[in-house]
């Protein structure tokens, strides 16, 4: 079984134009590639549950964390299922809540040019600390926050500018993080369980 900290990661896709709509958040830019054979960086902090993975990024039992920056190579795409590589590792992330999204779109949210790990090193040290281990904290960019959770699907958060963004960590276990007018978190509203998860005080 792998580790939680397993240093693997999501991957690049086959990207027709460099620079997505939906990917114009935050300072990483797509992957330019075509097809199988194309490598990047993992965007974010992925859960796989043995060889899948979910766009929602549930978590449970049996769950790993794929780090963000992970060094990816994908081997191929469909509309709704991405497959990658990782280290020896196959991987499928399935597009289950962002269909709204086109392929191109939809793989430029998670496979990134640039290793996400370098422009976190100039981040404050607690969200480092926060993102390494898939939590957020106050103060925190969109950017950061899309690091250690992923991006929020577009099902249900069609506006990445609004002031909230929706994050699930099971079915029924729906976390909310909010911004404030300066675009940092301000706070999340969830479950008590939920909150000793994914908040860092």
């Amino acid at each position: 079984m792998r580790s939680r900290n397993l240093a693997l990661a999501l991957a690049t896709v086959v990207l027709a134009v460099a620079t997505a709509p939906a990917y114009a958040q935050g300072r990483a830019k797509p992957v330019a590639g075509s097809g199988s054979g194309t490598s990047g960086f993992l965007c974010c902090n992925m859960i796989a549950f043995g060889d899948e993975i979910y766009d929602i990024n549930y978590e449970g039992d049996g769950s790993d964390l794929l780090p963000y920056g992970t060094p990816v190579t994908v081997t191929g795409q469909t509309r709704r299922k991405l497959r990658f590589t990782a280290g020896s590792e196959r991987y499928v992330l399935e597009n289950h809540y962002s269909r709204d999204l086109s392929e191109a779109a939809f793989a430029a949210r998670y496979v990134v040019a640039e290793d996400p790990r370098v422009v976190a090193a100039g981040f404050p040290e607690k969200i480092r600390e926060a993102i390494a281990a898939a939590r957020i904290t106050e103060g925190m960019t969109r950017e950061q926050v899309r690091m250690a959770l992923g991006w929020p699907v577009s099902s249900e958060n069609p506006d990445l500018d609004a002031d909230v963004w929706r994050y699930w960590l099971s079915s029924f276990d729906e976390v909310q993080v909010e911004f404030g007018s300066d675009g940092r978190v301000a706070g999340i509203s969830a479950s008590v369980l939920a909150r000793r998860k994914i908040w860092l005080p």
